[in-house]
């Protein structure tokens, strides 16, 4: 399935959860965002070298890149003391001048350390966490840990301190929906999908 039916799916989960909440327009649209770059984050590990077939661009890792730096960018101006600002700040910037480099994984692995920087310089370990999310991901290959119930629970460790941090609730629920709903739209069950997804690494790399 292409990246931009994981999107769509991660959206809508995020506008139900939303809804569900009864939260406000600007809620709304913000868990509408996040569902779907939530909805993108397991198809991190693609290999950019067009194996097989490939569902998504390095475009699509710039672009999470680029809203990660901004998001450091923002919360670090709006959140932080005057010191720890400016070193967020720069820190987000700094992610987002690497983003606009990435052409192939190994970028990908440049960025996850951005990231893992920025999560103990400014003392937050949702960021800490997705840094090494990112790193993990670009070694891995392809439909492997990204898409297994290993990468479903550390994927809600992070949307778990994530809500906690920015003290909006749906927060975890949309990350996590949006996510298990890109598992869910790879599985080998659906008529569109060649392939499956290895859920039950490390005990089992069959695919599903």
């Amino acid at each position: 399935m292409n990246g931009t039916t994981h999107a769509v799916i991660g959206s809508t989960t995020g506008f139900v959860i939303a809804n569900s909440l009864q939260t406000s327009p600007s809620v709304t649209l913000f868990l509408v965002g996040l569902g779907g770059v939530s909805g993108l984050m397991p198809d991190l590990d693609i290999d950019g070298k067009l194996r097989g077939k490939i569902t998504l661009s390095h475009k699509v890792i710039q672009l999470s890149a680029l809203i990660i730096g901004m998001m450091m960018a923002v919360y670090s101006f709006f959140e932080k003391a005057e010191n720890e600002r400016w070193l967020g700040i720069g820190i987000g910037f700094l992610v987002i001048l690497i983003a606009s480099l990435i052409k192939q994984r190994h970028m990908l692995t440049i960025t996850g350390v951005a990231v893992l920087v920025g999560g103990f310089s400014l003392d937050e370990l949702w960021l800490i966490l997705l840094g090494i999310f990112i790193v993990m991901a670009s070694f891995s290959s392809h439909r492997s840990y990204t898409h297994s119930i290993v990468g479903v629970v550390f994927f809600g460790c992070i949307a778990a301190n994530l809500e906690t941090t920015l003290g909006i609730k749906g927060v975890f629920f949309t990350c996590l929906g949006g996510y298990i709903s890109h598992l869910l739209a790879d599985l080998k069950i659906l008529p569109v999908n060649k392939r499956g997804v290895k859920l039950f690494l490390p005990l089992s790399s069959k695919e599903v």
